[in-house]
């Protein structure tokens, strides 16, 4: 019987790059909860049950510099990990404790995605046959709404109608004053609200009120009797709930809890200040709010039923451990991203470059992570062609081929990857990329006449990848942490079927006569591959080596899959998979030959190459086992060593929406 996964870290609260808390650890009382950059953002969670306090998440004592006997942990007896929720249980004291994190990010519904409003729920239950008296504690902290924990923030109510309603916000408001990786917001406003009730009491103060509740004392704490502005490491200020339960039974008894943060100004854009999608008509946060209140009981219907349909799919794909993958996957990939829309109102998925360098829109970002939204939603796919197609066709650009990004996370006011210095560019890489991109959203269903509008420059960056793409000159690929190679065979095939996929544009626009010429010259550049490729029961890693036996997941070959253009042998492809099935150690099949570790999003794709379903299965189970065996407790870590399961870096990134690709193949929708 296959147990459980452990998962590396898992997700709380995932809604943007901003806006995403893990916990990084087995039990949810083990450790602080953190950003996914590892910063704490704490919560903590205790609850009373007749007389006796106990704790279920975090801490009581932030600060290690005094002792303070913490309360009692509750035994954790289960943690679930769906698509859209996490689930932890709890027994104590005869009561059963679930607590549910939801973040109902449906890819079908823009204004719920954008939405940055998560659920926290609480559902206690007496399992012993007797009736027990109970009261919740729940509080975040302001940590939430800091950079660093040096900075000082204010608390204020927001109440609001049916909602009662704390905000917590940085006591100054300078919207995108730093671009960068590891950073946290620190401007806009953070939320906690619950609904107005008999049994519902919101506090703001320190860390006192967590211990006044463990101790049975009355709770004081209005937004007004709070100073100015409190340095967060100084006073630990909180924003916290009550819930009391009163007598509870068999019978399970509910709370539920929002966290929110509106951002007030989300990006910059090419020096415009923008909002986040779902202020577009001019909602404000109560509204946000309210509107949570009002749909969570559809919400949770709607993610439900998401979450079967996205497993079941899953498990008859790969088997029940690529399921968990995919659901460890989904949330991740959408957090690390922003939805808003430009001056005219077009739709803009930006993502940001996590634990990498922050950069914005990134091209060999996004091309990883598509299959997931071509999948749910192709227009949000669009919505990460669009600025780099705005931004080739400006004057600061001044290269023949496509750019790797618009700027650095929130700042997206021209690319910084590499000071634009000609040598640092992947000019094979992003040009096949966007072309790839943008066949896949128009056989995706997605807005064919927006990429028409393009053909130029797509054409542009076609005729570039006939002239350099089929042996590509020393440069660097997606993979840039390997350097820089030339003659790069995997790098070859993107650009091959870079050059088809123009062909699949010019065959969808009408233009059969244009499209068969690009056709047959991605056909010549495939025959031609093949001699340069050949060595026994592989391909080389880069063509003309002279050292027999080196070796390279050739992912970008899923695409001739997908697409049916039938470009390159069929034989050669299932010998690749049997060669990386036999290079597979414990933790994955390397990347290639020169090192040990791999890519997950890459070793999905090669093994989703693979004609038997048990390929498949052999080739992506060890992923299942990096996240389960690590010891480095971060975020879903795409970039890691197949022999000693460590993380060497990559955390909280978008690619691996690219975990989708075997369920995208098998849909069996991208071809013309």
């Amino acid at each position: 019987m296959m147990r459980a996964i452990r998962p590396s870290s898992v997700p709380l609260v995932t809604v943007d790059p901003y806006f995403s808390v893990w916990s990084a650890a087995d039990r949810l009382t083990d450790d602080y909860t953190r950003h996914w950059t590892g910063q704490r953002h704490a919560m903590t969670g205790l609850v009373r049950i007749d007389g006796k306090v106990w704790r279920f998440a975090g801490k009581v004592e932030p600060r290690a510099d005094r002792y303070y006997t913490e309360p009692s942990a509750m035994e954790q007896t289960g943690v679930i990990v769906t698509p859209l929720s996490t689930v932890y249980t709890f027994e104590a004291g005869g009561i059963e404790l679930s607590v549910r994190f939801l973040s109902p990010l449906l890819l079908d519904d823009l204004d719920v995605l954008s939405r940055p409003a998560s659920y926290v729920s609480f559902e206690a239950k007496s399992i012993d046959g007797n009736e027990h008296e109970l009261s919740l504690y729940y509080d975040v902290t302001g940590e939430w709404c800091v950079d660093s924990p040096k900075q000082a923030v204010r608390c204020e109510s927001a109440d609001s109608g049916e909602l009662l309603a704390l905000r917590m916000s940085h006591e100054q408001q300078a919207y995108m004053n730093r671009s960068g990786d590891d950073h946290r917001i620190d401007w806009g406003y953070f939320y906690l609200a619950a609904k107005r009730s008999d049994s519902a009491r919101m506090y703001a103060g320190s860390d006192d009120l967590r211990k006044r509740f463990a101790r049975g004392e009355q709770l004081k704490g209005e937004p007004s009797d709070a100073p100015a502005a409190q340095v967060v490491a100084d006073a630990s200020p909180v924003m916290a709930v009550v819930f009391g339960s009163g007598s509870v039974g068999a019978s399970p008894v509910s709370h539920l809890a929002v966290l929110a943060y509106d951002d007030v100004y989300a990006v910059e854009y090419f020096g415009d200040r923008l909002q986040a999608y779902w202020r577009r008509n001019g909602q404000g946060a109560e509204e946000m709010l309210a509107a949570a209140f009002a749909e969570y009981d559809s919400l949770r219907e709607r993610c439900a039923a998401f979450d079967r349909q996205l497993l079941e799919d899953g498990e008859k794909a790969g088997g029940a451990r690529y399921a968990d993958l995919l659901a460890l996957s989904y949330r991740q990939s959408i957090a690390a991203h922003k939805l808003v829309t430009d001056t005219d109102g077009a739709l803009l998925f930006l993502s940001k470059e996590c634990y990498s360098n922050g950069c914005m829109a990134t091209v060999d970002v996004s091309y990883p992570s598509i299959p997931l939204y071509l999948l749910y939603n192709p227009a949000l796919v669009e919505g990460m062609i669009r600025p780099i197609l705005k931004y080739s066709q400006t004057d600061a650009w001044p290269f023949e081929f496509a750019p790797h990004d618009i700027g650095q996370y929130p700042i997206g006011n021209g690319q910084v990857y590499s000071e634009n210095a000609r040598e640092g560019q992947m000019p094979v890489e992003e040009c096949g990329n966007m072309l790839v991109m943008a066949a896949a959203v128009c056989l995706a269903g997605g807005n064919r006449e927006y990429i028409f509008d393009h053909m130029t420059l797509l054409g542009e960056w076609a005729s570039y990848l006939l002239e350099h793409g089929l042996d590509p000159e020393n440069q660097l690929c997606t993979d840039d942490f390997a350097g820089h190679l030339a003659r790069n065979a995997n790098l070859s095939v993107k650009a091959i079927m870079g050059v088809a996929s123009y062909a699949i544009l010019k065959q969808l626009q009408g233009e059969a006569e244009e499209s068969a010429r690009y056709r047959s010259a991605a056909q010549d550049m495939a025959a031609k591959w093949g001699e340069l490729a050949a060595d026994g029961d592989h391909t080389k890693l880069a063509f003309g080596q002279e050292n027999e036996g080196t070796w390279s997941l050739k992912y970008n070959l899923i695409w001739d899959v997908l697409f049916g253009t039938n470009l390159f042998d069929r034989d050669m492809i299932r010998k690749e998979v049997a060669w990386y099935l036999k290079q597979s150690n414990k933790y994955g099949t390397p990347l290639d030959s020169r090192a040990t570790y791999t890519k997950s999003d890459w070793l999905v794709w090669s093994a989703a190459l693979a004609e038997q379903g048990s390929d498949f299965t052999a080739l992506v189970e060890p992923i299942w086992l990096m996240l389960n065996d690590t010891p480095d407790r971060v975020p879903f870590s795409d970039w890691t060593d197949t022999i000693t399961t460590r993380q060497l870096n990559f955390q909280h990134r978008s690619v691996v929406g690219g975990i989708f690709m075997k369920v995208l193949k098998d849909k069996g929708t991208m071809q013309l």
